[in-house]
């Protein structure tokens, strides 16, 4: 009974669409869709056009809903994540990073003082030492490039340690201006801070600069070289990582101490470090308890002074005040330098001098704090 009421029905509704269709002769829009055999269907307007039929496929239905769906997931996703830096990330954060960055570039580590003064001089140095910008992050500076290091790969091993550094035209920089008596500086720092060395390389004329080599210890190496282009006129640092291959042992780290032993002298420092400020400290050089007061000018000065900051050892190269004959600056027992941390945190401080034509290493690890960091 009910598949004979289903097509008794079904008949009636199609007899009143024909019989709809059929009185349409008015010019007008035609709501009929004709199929054959008398079969009629009414249309209805959609918003793609008036004439879609009723049957409209669900799947296209079911896309458009789900599109919706996911560029709504968008919006609440890109809502949510603003949120959660504004409330993580400091305001000044991008000012900071691009201050930082800048100075990076334009003082190439050290002030504008050297460049416009001549290198061989340390007049101004006051000015050249309280300029600390972080450098010695890259491999690449102002165009100038640092080629991979070839050099020995396992302890002990005897060899050369040798580099070139390519200019912005791409060809061996072979022009360099003498920066503290010598033209290039190498700083070489296994990254734990232990095994800290300044050398000086020898340079060929062409383009490469080389010194023999021996690792002492295994590990990870940060390799430093220091110069001023002629053609730039200000400081660059460019840095490579150097693995040496053999059995780990651990090497002695900067101590976290105000007096440290250095050879038969001992060593001590005295000052604060304030991040983002200058900041004067004192190293001060005695044997067996009494004052050294025989310093050596040693590459033009009474001490250097070289900081790297602990993580990513970024570099600070740091001269002292005042220079021998200048008749204010005595040769001991203080050494005097300006520094200014870039930014908060550890640093490690590495000072040379010489004695009897001997150099000398002090190593120290110094705490500088956001706002007034007292060395510990």
């Amino acid at each position: 009974m009910a598949s004979v009421f289903n097509a008794r029905r079904a008949r009636q509704q199609h007899a009143s669409i024909a019989a709809i269709c059929g009185k349409r002769d008015d010019g007008g829009s035609n709501p009929c869709q004709a199929y054959p055999y008398g079969v009629y269907s009414l249309r209805t307007a959609t918003p793609y056009g008036y004439g879609e039929d009723m049957r409209r496929s669900g799947a296209e239905m079911r896309t458009l809903t789900r599109l919706t769906a996911y560029g709504a997931g968008l919006v609440a996703l890109f809502v949510v994540s603003f949120a959660v830096a504004r409330g993580v990330v400091p305001e000044d954060a991008g000012d900071d990073w691009a201050a930082d960055t800048e100075s990076a570039h334009t003082d190439g580590g050290h002030g504008d003082s050297e460049a416009e003064g001549g290198h061989d001089s340390h007049a101004g140095e006051d000015a050249d030492s309280a300029s600390t910008v972080a450098s010695g992050l890259s491999l690449e500076q102002d165009g100038y490039l640092l080629s991979p290091i070839d050099a020995p790969t396992t302890v002990d091993a005897a060899g050369t340690l040798s580099f070139s550094i390519t200019g912005p035209d791409g060809e061996p920089l072979t022009a360099y201006d003498t920066s503290h008596d010598k033209l290039l500086h190498l700083i070489v720092v296994r990254t734990d801070g232990s095994g800290f060395r300044h050398v000086h390389p020898t340079f060929d004329g062409a383009g490469t600069w080389s010194i023999p080599w021996r690792w002492d210890r295994a590990g990870s190496y940060r390799l430093y070289a220091d110069f001023v282009p002629t053609a730039l006129g200000d400081k660059v640092a460019l840095t490579r990582t150097v693995d040496v291959a053999g059995p780990m042992t651990i090497g002695p780290r900067p101590p976290e101490a105000t007096t440290v032993p250095s050879d038969a002298y001992t060593v001590s420092v005295d000052g604060s470090v304030t991040a983002g400020e200058e900041s004067e400290l004192a190293f001060t050089v005695t044997r067996d308890g009494e004052p050294v007061t025989t310093l050596e000018p040693y590459l033009g000065a009474y001490g250097h002074l070289v900081a790297l900051r602990d993580g990513d050892l970024a570099y600070l190269h740091v001269h002292p005040m005042g220079e021998p004959g200048d008749g204010v600056t005595e040769p001991g027992p203080e050494i005097e330098f300006m520094v200014e941390p870039p930014t908060a945190g550890r640093y490690w401080l590495y000072l040379d001098f010489q004695v009897d034509g001997t150099v000398h290493t002090a190593a120290f690890a110094i705490t500088a704090d956001g706002a007034s960091g007292r060395i510990t």
